[in-house]
């Protein structure tokens, strides 16, 4: 095991990535591995936990600024949020724009607000959950999410040409529910299959 996955193990964080004080005194035996001095060198913030993790930490002034313990507050939300598994990552790179159908694409969230907890839990992320899009595609879509989350109204596909706006749901965007499902831009190739069928 890694020493993230290890004090993952030992820190046991909820749902929400919360976790317990975990005291520098319980990293003994399997967990002796996690000992450090000043510099906190598995937990420092450009470490990979402290990328997926708000890390705070319990300094003892009085013997010289040394941690005392050690606790997880949350998720990082800015870069829990852009991290991809490696191996969905490498699938996804691998493939064609689904709109362009140029190589080396972008790895592409397909829900654009980026607000379904699941999904920015790496260990929890889907295949299906992402999308190759060139960089000219994704730097389009990503200006439209913008449009979308300021105006909660989602994106109408008849601007493109399309005799239909969306495949689900209607033009305004619900944060409350999965509202990105049925949009030109969550998933390009799932309304063309709609677009087929509507014409059938």
């Amino acid at each position: 095991m890694t020493k993230n996955e290890l004090f993952l193990e030992l820190a046991k964080p909820d749902e929400k990535g919360k976790s317990r004080w975990v005291q520098v005194t319980e990293f003994k035996g399997k967990y002796s591995v996690l000992a450090f001095g000043n510099g906190a060198s598995w937990a420092r913030k450009e470490s990979t936990l402290a990328k997926k993790y708000v890390i705070e930490f319990d300094k003892n002034i009085t013997s010289g600024n040394g941690i005392d313990a050690i606790r997880l507050n949350g998720f990082n939300n800015i870069d829990s949020s852009q991290y991809i598994d490696p191996k969905i990552k490498k699938i996804i790179k691998n493939q064609r724009c689904v709109i362009l159908g140029t190589s080396n694409p972008e790895v592409d969230h397909k829900n654009g607000m980026k607000n379904e907890a699941r999904v920015m839990k790496n260990e929890n992320q889907k295949l299906s959950d992402f999308q190759p899009l060139s960089k000219a595609a994704n730097d389009a879509k990503r200006q439209f999410c913008k449009e979308c989350k300021r105006t909660q109204m989602r994106y109408d596909a008849k601007l493109l040409g399309y005799p239909m706006s969306f495949y689900a749901g209607g033009s305004k965007h619900n944060f409350e529910e999965d509202a990105c499902v049925g949009c030109y831009w969550y998933d390009p190739l799932e309304f063309k299959k709609h677009l087929k069928k509507a014409e059938e």
